[in-house]
């Protein structure tokens, strides 16, 4: 009968027994067979060359299972594509370093019961800056006691013991162990449980997974830095190795500069901005941030002013999503304030030809390399522009990849060259123009406002949410594509960028203290929309536990000259042009 499909019983088909054992089948193709329910390090354990550690043979601290992050211990019941997870990747970097977070907690307690422990900010060489409350700063040699009961709770190969705690059970806790940020954070979590954490007598909650004990975390150091000290760790390309950990005064009072601004704010975590929302006082905490961001492009445009006699290029970099275009306009607005008439220059124009462009590591042109940019010509051109010159612009064709001689331009006496690019603050960049005559800017979202004292929010993650958003508006890229391109823009990032923060004369750290509210509602259906078992799918579920924690915020509260309108759109700044320039 037409539409009727005939199945045919056949002899080969029928009932068994459940088979004690469950397959797990790897992406190269391997199969490994073992006991049903053994747990997922059980089975890659096998896969391991040996248990001499190293960069190149990275230690085991997770698994994806089914396109899911997974932690060693989860029990495999079902036959599974399972992957493993190294600290040579990154979501293995992060189980490591939030299981390291926790023992440092954990050993912090033991010895200074009286005092409270802050994990602060992230250091670029491996590491997070901690402050401790209560207690003097710790000398050296209460860092080294610290340092060797951690190593001591290591050796002990302790296991982190898991378990699901009613939400009112766990909030009572906290609120025995004086633990307010917590019992904030947790008053308006939606779940009517909360996972939590055991080493010895020490609980706590973690926003991610861990590794099974103790004995994984093996590669740590703890170094006095300021009025703190630095916990640090490896990174991933390097998972043994504890990299030189340079001097970063600068940064770390950019930091402390933010760590008071919301002290002003009284906003020291995120519970204490939902509170700040449910109250009905964000209002006010959007205009100060908004007043403390203008007072700082102020006071930068003011120290350029001083230096007059001096300084004709302003140089800006910072990493992707900083809001360095926005940033670059409202400084320009303070400089015209101060009699300057701002020039912009665009380094895109001064790139090689395309047969030109180097390659790099993978044989691909590398537009991110200095070696991109015909430096000799950029700094002729800007050596004559500061001496009153006319000069012959260049202009790159993006459709031919050539470039092209564009307009004559000559500057004014008022007139100073605004340059905004990645490699502004590398000093190869400009090799013959003195230094006294450029000024540098470095602008990042140096996000300092974590979920609790134990529990910090990367300011990677906030930049990376911020260009989800963007990239969705501007350019029609799903939240795939975007996160698919992040991990090669943070390698450019490393090696162009942060390599040369401490060169700047200032800092202007973007972030705002209510931004991941604001972005919430934007950035949660762009990441929900990512498909499942794809690796991108695991950064975007984590990306929205993130967004979790907080109360979503109305964008029409932003003002209309934020940094964030430049992620969010509506910004007045957006056709915001400088006055024409002379022509020669």
């Amino acid at each position: 009968m037409a539409g009727i499909i005939m199945i045919n019983s056949s002899n080969e088909v029928h009932l068994v027994s459940p088979r004690p054992t469950v397959e797990i089948h790897l992406s190269d193709g391997r199969v490994l067979s073992g006991p049903r329910g053994a747990a997922a390090g059980v089975f890659l354990a096998s896969l391991l060359p040996s248990q001499e550690f190293s960069d190149s043979n990275p230690p085991l601290v997770g698994a994806i299972v089914n396109g899911e992050l997974k932690e060693l211990t989860f029990p495999i019941q079902l036959d599974a594509c399972v992957d493993p997870v190294t600290m040579g990747d990154t979501d293995g970097m992060r189980i490591y370093r939030r299981s390291l977070t926790f023992l440092l907690d954990a050993a912090f307690e033991d010895l200074f019961k009286d005092a409270a422990l802050t994990i602060d900010h992230s250091v670029a060489s491996g590491g997070y800056y901690c402050q401790v409350s209560d207690h003097a700063p710790l000398t050296n040699e209460e860092l080294a006691r610290l340092e060797a009961h951690m190593r001591e709770i290591v050796e002990q190969d302790i296991t982190f013991e898991k378990r699901e705690a009613p939400l009112g059970e766990a909030i009572e806790y906290f609120k025995a162990k004086g633990h307010q940020d917590k019992i904030r954070l947790l008053a308006n979590r939606r779940k009517d449980y909360l996972t939590l954490y055991k080493l010895c007598d020490h609980q706590d909650y973690h926003h991610g997974y861990m590794v099974p004990s103790t004995g994984y975390l093996r590669w740590f150091g703890l170094v006095k830095t300021g009025d703190g000290f630095t916990l640090r760790f490896p990174r991933r390309h390097k998972p043994t190795t504890l990299l030189p950990m340079p001097e970063y005064p600068k940064l770390l009072a950019t930091f402390r500069q933010y760590g008071d601004w919301l002290g002003r704010l009284d906003i020291g975590s995120v519970g204490a901005l939902n509170d700040s929302i449910q109250a009905g006082r964000i209002r006010e905490v959007i205009l100060v941030s908004e007043a403390l961001h203008e007072q700082q492009i102020a006071n930068i445009a003011a120290q350029i002013a001083a230096r007059r006699s001096q300084v004709r290029i302003v140089l800006i970099a910072g990493p992707s999503s900083s809001g360095k275009t926005t940033f670059s306009k409202r400084l320009s607005v303070q400089l015209l304030a101060q009699g300057f008439s701002p020039f912009p220059l665009e380094m895109d124009n001064y790139f090689l030809d395309r047969d030109k462009t180097p390659l790099n590591e993978k044989g691909e042109k590398d537009f991110e390399s200095i070696n991109a940019l015909d430096r000799q010509r950029l700094s002729n051109d800007l050596g004559r522009l500061i001496q009153g010159e006319a000069v012959q612009m260049p202009k790159f064709n993006f459709k031919t990849g050539l470039r092209e001689e564009g307009e004559i331009m000559q500057l004014m006496p008022s007139q100073i060259i605004i340059i905004e690019g990645i490699h502004g603050l590398n000093p190869a960049l400009l090799p013959d123009v003195p230094a006294a005559k450029a000024f540098r800017i470095y602008v990042s979202a140096l996000t300092q406002l974590n979920l609790d004292t134990h529990n910090r929010i990367s300011t990677t993650d906030t930049r990376l949410v911020r260009r989800i958003v963007r990239d969705a508006r501007e350019r029609g890229y799903i939240a795939k594509e975007t996160i698919q391109r992040w991990d090669s823009v943070r390698r450019g990032e490393k090696l162009n960028i942060f390599a040369y923060q401490e060169n700047a004369d200032v800092m202007f750290n973007s972030a705002l203290v209510y931004e991941l509210a604001a972005l919430k509602s934007l950035a949660e259906p762009l990441l929900r929309q990512v498909p499942h078992r794809t690796p991108e799918h695991i950064e975007a579920k984590r990306l929205l536990a993130l967004l979790e924690w907080f109360l979503p915020l109305e964008s029409d509260l932003i003002p209309d000259n934020s940094i964030l309108l430049e992620f969010i759109g509506g910004s007045i700044l957006q056709q915001f042009r400088i006055w024409p320039h002379q022509i020669a």
